[in-house]
């Protein structure tokens, strides 16, 4: 692995958690997504700080290059916080329907001043 390579794995595992402090203490980020991030800090910058461990390891599982394994980890690790994101935001989807139709019958019950009754045909 490059010097330049190991350089900028620090400096941007390095600004990745200072940026995740940051926004920590603005309270704009939830304690989950910063936990995430912190170790995504913690991989980038064990991979710059200790390149004979990214050696050993893409050897091991079979890479031509430490560069290529670096990049498809980085990859694989975002496409999983990407597919829980979705499960979050479908979750967070089938919560406003709900809420929407609540607000609906609300709204149906005031309007009419009397509650809407469902019926079971």
């Amino acid at each position: 692995m490059s010097y330049m390579l190991q350089i900028v794995l620090i400096v941007g595992s390095l600004l990745t958690f200072l940026y995740v402090l940051y926004r920590i203490r603005k309270a704009q980020f939830q304690i989950q997504d910063s936990i995430f991030w912190v170790f995504v800090f913690l991989y980038m910058f064990i991979m710059g700080a200790f390149p004979y461990f990214i050696y050993f390891i893409s050897g091991l599982l079979g890479f031509d290059t430490p560069l290529t394994f670096v990049l498809v980890s980085i990859i694989f690790i975002l496409l999983i916080k990407v597919f829980f994101q979705s499960f979050q935001i479908s979750k967070m989807n089938s919560k406003i329907n709900d809420l929407a139709q609540r607000m609906a019958l609300d709204k149906h019950e005031r309007d009419n001043n009397k509650p809407y009754e469902v019926s079971d045909e």
